[in-house]
């Protein structure tokens, strides 16, 4: 018997130290191969990410949060498109957020100096004015000086709004001031009254007249590169959702971002 236990006992001893040296020989999974492959997202990650984006984000947002959530099963990203003004007086009010995306440093150097973002902010994107006007150009509007024309319904954002603060840099520039029939709270609204024929004209963002192409026409003007907007990403302080809003910042500043605002004109970060 105590042969029998003895055999025994060196034939186990044996089979471990084989089993050591195949799995020395054997690949890990943390190898070099493995390790330059995109990281995977979040484990068990789920939820409800809410992201306050200027309106002029609309589609591009909505498109990207698609892609986001494809690759994040069980997670679910909601927006709130608002001039950036306002979604800054929100998150002032202790509205709950997870990510801010501004139309202007402006705006976003207000957050962080009122306390409500974490981290430094990062521009991911940049737009330029254009004019939105009725299909086939009816007024023959060709220059921003034509938008000073008598007779003419012309609607821009209010002051405190990116797009606002882009046209009056504009009019200071070119010495043209003009004389709005209103001015609207988000680049939406101003697409909105050129589309439903409520305005002859409206300045909205190159990227807003291109995503509505079809309704309405876009006027380039070369005044429009010395009011160039710079568009800031950051984290909301105290982020429900702070790992996810990290990871969808991330994703807005990499490639897939970039190609994607690039389709209806946003121009890289600076």
């Amino acid at each position: 018997m105590k042969k029998l236990a003895l055999a025994v006992a060196g034939t186990a001893a044996i089979a471990s130290f084989a089993s050591a040296c195949s799995s020395g020989d054997q690949p890990s999974s943390n190898s070099g191969a493995g390790s330059a492959s995109a990281p995977a997202p979040a484990a068990g990650a789920s939820g409800t990410l809410t992201v306050y984006a200027a309106a002029s984000l609309t589609e591009s947002f909505n498109a990207l949060g698609k892609q986001f959530e494809a690759a994040h099963p069980g997670v679910k990203v909601t927006f709130d498109y608002e001039g950036s003004s306002a979604l800054v007086q929100k998150l002032d009010n202790g509205a709950k957020a997870d990510v801010f995306a501004s139309a202007d440093q402006k705006n976003m150097d207000k957050a962080v100096q009122d306390g409500v973002i974490d981290g430094q902010p990062t521009v991911f994107a940049t737009n330029k004015l254009a004019i939105a006007v009725a299909k086939g150009n009816p007024k023959g509007i060709k220059t921003f000086a034509d938008l000073t024309k008598p007779g003419l319904n012309v609607v821009v954002c209010a002051q405190q709004v990116p797009c606002g603060s882009a046209t009056q840099k504009v009019e200071q520039s070119t010495g043209k001031a003009l004389k709005p029939v209103s001015e609207e709270t988000n680049v939406k609204q101003v697409l909105a009254k050129v589309q439903s024929g409520d305005a002859d004209a409206g300045l909205v963002y190159v990227t807003d007249a291109t995503s509505a192409a079809g309704k309405v026409d876009k006027v380039d003007f070369p005044e429009s590169s010395g009011a160039v907007n710079q568009y800031p990403i950051a984290v909301v302080k105290n982020a429900p959702q702070a790992a996810l809003a990290k990871e969808f910042t991330d994703f807005i500043l990499g490639a897939q971002g970039k190609a994607e605002l690039a389709k209806i004109g946003f121009g890289p970060g600076k």
